[in-house]
């Protein structure tokens, strides 16, 4: 269903706490439809042939009831951006969580400050907790592995995309001991069964957002025979319900999404957002409340832009 003319349209800007991939707002657009409410929020620098598929992810929440869930609680891990390492210790200790995702690679910030980073983290998870990094493809191979090879010392659970294509991948994958989980290879690959194929990753990361909605998602989890982490594309939770809701209707879970990032934003749609409580989330999905959709309503530069994509991207799921 693509007649955008028959749903309200919310255009939306929310600062965030922290710089995160390095954007400081989040800003799309929530579309209430007869099924209840998606959201289109693609990142800045996203092509169309990208946002389709965030487009086809918001109607399907916006006009399609979800898959049955299979459970009532999902386990989430803290999210910690590109921040020092004090500041880093302070999050995860605060946090509830015992899985900690740490961000690595930032443009501008050095390899001893990703050290830092993490050795703060794992002081601050303890022996037990579990601690994986993300790379967002950063990284070269001959990078990937010096640099898995000196943060293995940290008891890494995997890393998470640490360089940029599906050749580079099984290449990184076979010259180290840490699990690798493919994200970027998933979701912008027109067939992401090939990260499967070619032996390029131990973990699939999937985001129903960017993958065009939870039962794409769903339907990629039955077939690739790899364990999957269910993350967000850093959505209010609005988008965040989506990506709990595949959580949710997995037949297995064996590792903490990275769902609990609602707190990255400094404000939210609903007055009941997806937060975690000592490290999980509840499945449900929270309704935003027009007074918040009033006070988080994007300025008309924004919603020009957002809506210039949106309309483009309808025109190409059309």
């Amino acid at each position: 269903m693509t007649d955008l003319s028959s749903m309200e349209l919310f255009p939306f800007r929310i600062p965030l706490k922290l710089r995160f991939r390095r954007v400081t707002w989040r800003e799309g657009v929530v579309i209430h439809g007869p099924a209840g409410w998606g959201e289109f929020s693609p990142f800045p620098d996203y092509p169309p042939e990208v946002t389709v598929r965030w487009l086809a992810a918001a109607l399907e929440a916006a006009c399609s009831p979800w898959p049955q869930a299979r459970r009532s609680m999902v386990a989430v891990n803290v999210t910690v951006p590109a921040i020092g390492a004090d500041e880093a210790a302070v999050l995860v200790a605060g946090s509830g969580c015992t899985t900690a995702k740490v961000k690595v690679a930032e443009p501008g910030q050095t390899f001893q400050e990703d050290l830092d980073r993490v050795a703060a983290v794992r002081d601050a998870l303890g022996p037990r907790g579990k601690l994986r990094i993300d790379v967002n493809a950063a990284w070269t191979v001959p990078e990937a592995i010096g640099a898995i090879e000196a943060l293995a010392v940290y008891g890494l659970e995997y890393v998470e995309q640490p360089v940029r294509t599906i050749d580079e991948l099984a290449e990184v994958r076979a010259a180290v001991d840490v699990p690798i989980a493919a994200d970027e290879a998933v979701r912008l690959s027109a067939d992401p069964m090939r990260v499967v194929d070619q032996g390029a990753a131990d973990i699939l990361v999937l985001k129903p957002q960017p993958m065009g909605g939870v039962r794409r998602a769903l339907d990629l989890a039955r077939r690739c025979g790899l364990p999957v982490v269910v993350s967000s594309a850093l959505e209010t939770s609005v988008g965040l319900a989506a990506g709990v809701a595949l959580a949710a209707a997995l037949p297995e879970l064996p590792y903490a999404c990275g769902l609990g990032t609602a707190t990255l934003l400094d404000g939210d749609l609903t007055d009941e957002p997806l937060a975690p409580l000592w490290g999980a989330i509840a499945v449900r999905r929270p309704e935003p409340s027009m007074e918040l959709l009033r006070r988080w309503t994007a300025d008309r530069d924004t919603e020009s832009r957002v809506m210039r994509r949106l309309r483009h991207a309808a025109e190409i799921l059309t």
